[in-house]
């Protein structure tokens, strides 16, 4: 039988995002947490708040189904703060790609942006134990992302969210994931080493 402690503590990360969306998706925060161009600059936390909010409920837990096997796959190969640091990095990639890019859209919400970045992250950590695994993966989300930019999303996957789907924010992400993913691994070596040094 698993320890209830030792699952808290493996956990804890994607619980507790899933709480904040889910929390956000039941106060109705959409409007006040969403990525929104022209409230950015006054409003600079929506860069990153308006990755925990969705159109609605069916989004939501679609993303959290994503979640979810992400942790399964990658939960244990960095630390807690490697994930919050990561999820920051691509919510910022996500967002300043749509601001830079993606000048005619408005607004734009949902946490699939940064599931394709933690994707990749948790891909290139596992590189060098599970290199068949991630390259995989790689290829997979690298044929996803291509076949999105050719033909964008489709209409049976806008109708379950519950509107269009930014494709783009799923380039942006996982672009994200690539850039920041040598600061992640890095970290990780630097505090393996250190505790090494501490026994």
């Amino acid at each position: 039988m698993n320890d209830p402690k030792k699952l808290i503590v493996d956990w804890w990360p994607p619980l507790a995002l899933a709480l904040v969306c889910i929390a956000a998706q039941a106060l109705n925060g959409v409007e006040a947490l969403r990525y929104e161009r022209m409230l950015v600059g006054e409003q600079p936390w929506r860069l990153v708040s308006g990755q925990l909010v969705h159109l609605g409920w069916n989004h939501l837990l679609l993303n959290l189904a994503g979640l979810l096997m992400i942790w399964l796959l990658f939960g244990h190969t960095i630390q807690p703060w490697a994930w919050g640091a990561a999820f920051v990095m691509c919510s910022l990639a996500v967002s300043g790609g749509l601001y830079l890019r993606d000048t005619d859209l408005i607004w734009y919400v949902g946490l699939s942006g940064v599931l394709h970045g933690m994707l990749v992250i948790g891909a290139l950590a596992t590189l060098s134990s599970e290199r068949y695994r991630a390259l995989l993966l790689l290829t997979v989300v690298a044929a996803k992302l291509t076949m999105e930019q050719l033909s964008g999303a489709s209409s049976a996957t806008a109708e379950l969210v519950g509107g269009a789907v930014i494709v783009n924010a799923h380039l942006y992400g996982a672009l994200g994931g690539l850039a920041c993913a040598p600061l992640v691994l890095l970290g990780r070596r630097f505090l393996q080493q250190g505790f090494r040094e501490l026994r």
